[in-house]
């Protein structure tokens, strides 16, 4: 290989750069929307035949039996390959194809992929086909530049990251795609800006607590016992107690933005009383007592806490109102739970990165962790390969915003990055 491979490589992502645009585009303009899991098999396949246009191999796996896999709705992911001229490591891009709900607020179509101003704007533009698209014009231009390479080069797009990973990635490391045997180096281009090295996230314990009452008639409340007052006893506990003691629990961990340097809890959502009736409906509520209340809670924890100490937290905050509340009944139901994540800051995918940001951009990279989870969990926890980030091209507090972008100037960074990575990684 060539004793310098910047200026090659970035001659052939120069001359790529119209083409990185159309093909995050492309991939923007497939409403690949979960839930539910919209045109899943058409985003694979529409990259697919890009890929194998370059010289990849590709399969199109689907994720049968996975959680949310149906008929309706089939969780379909992608792996391509391409060998090199001789034995070596492999360097493997994963992106998530999925984007979540559009919301409200929007400017421009959601949809639309519009290029203005050197920004592609659109759902998922940044988190993360913009990533995606950066990544394939890396492993192309390396390959166009090195063909005779060491190794191989895989490029994956998975489903369900933002519900989790079940149907993507947690289902193909199960498999074995991320064994350490077949894939040595992980890079995963979510939006964390180009001079950012993600090492690792936070955990995560999502669950339900339920209070109970009992049902009277909303004229004789006292006959009843309201659900929805003691699930209010439980929310001042919480914010009496246990946010300000979060607050106050602070990590080693580099986790961006600071104030998710401290544990946090979110309340996702409450639930009492009746079920809401239809948009149609014009009629009035039963009056009735409610017998039952639920909440979502969403409770982050770093690497200095165990996931076994944040619910025996929560149990005895339940406690805790128990002994003050007359009849007070209650449940905890998990939901979801995660590890937090952290690569060695010494790993060699972490030092290849590193190299390249300095080449690149002419300094020394940060190196972060994620206040939330991504698919750095199951490559961790189920593939058992511990040398895996997160790098790639947008700015992490623009995902799930309206007006979503990401910047063309920093897809071509993140690309030159990625490519001397690969340089690196594969025995330059």
């Amino acid at each position: 290989m060539s004793a310098d491979p910047l200026p090659r490589l970035r001659a052939e992502i120069d001359a790529r750069r119209g083409e990185m645009v159309a093909l995050a585009q492309e991939l923007i303009r497939i409403p690949t929307l979960n839930p539910p899991g919209l045109r899943y098999r058409e985003i694979c396949e529409a990259l697919g035949a890009r890929l194998e246009r370059s010289g990849f191999s590709v399969e199109l796996i689907r994720a049968e039996g996975a959680l949310a896999d149906s008929e309706a709705h089939p969780r379909w992911n992608l792996v391509a390959r391409r060998e090199g001229g001789r034995p070596g490591d492999c360097v493997h891009f994963n992106g998530h194809h999925d984007v979540v709900e559009v919301g409200h607020g929007w400017t421009l179509d959601p949809f639309g992929a519009e290029l203005t101003g050197g920004r592609i704007y659109g759902r998922g533009a940044c988190d993360m086909k913009g990533g995606i698209a950066s990544a394939v014009t890396a492993a192309e231009a390396f390959a166009a530049a090195f063909p005779d390479f060491p190794g191989a080069v895989e490029i994956s797009a998975t489903a369900d990251e933002e519900s989790g990973g079940y149907g993507g990635v947690a289902w193909l490391a199960e498999r074995g795609w991320f064994s350490p045997e077949r894939v040595q180096h992980v890079i995963i281009p979510e939006p964390l800006n180009p001079d950012r090295i993600c090492l690792g996230h936070r955990g995560v314990w999502w669950a339900e607590i339920e209070t109970k009452g009992r049902i009277a008639h909303g004229s004789m409340p006292f006959l009843g016992d309201c659900a929805v007052r003691h699930m209010g006893a439980v929310l001042a506990e919480m914010e009496a107690t246990l946010l300000p003691l979060l607050a106050a629990r602070t990590t080693a961990m580099p986790v961006v933005p600071q104030g998710a340097r401290a544990a946090t809890l979110n309340v996702n959502a409450i639930h009492g009383g009746e079920p809401e009736q239809a948009e149609d409906y014009t009629g009035l509520p039963a009056p009735c007592v409610p017998d039952r209340c639920r909440i979502t809670i969403d409770r982050r924890f770093p690497m200095e806490e165990s996931l076994d100490e944040v619910k025996a937290e929560i149990a005895a905050l339940m406690e805790r109102v128990k002994a003050r509340r007359p009849g007070f009944s209650y449940e905890i139901r998990d939901l979801f739970d995660v590890a937090p994540s952290m690569t060695d800051a010494e790993a060699p995918v972490v030092r290849a990165v590193g190299a390249a940001v300095g080449r690149v951009l002419g300094r020394a990279p940060a190196h972060v962790a994620s206040p939330g989870t991504y698919d750095q969990k199951h490559i961790d926890r189920i593939g058992r390969l511990k040398n895996c980030i997160a790098y790639g091209p947008g700015i992490l507090d623009l995902a799930h915003q309206p007006d979503e972008w990401v910047g063309v100037d920093d897809m071509a960074c993140a690309a030159l990055v990625m490519a001397l990575a690969i340089h690196d990684l594969l025995g330059a």
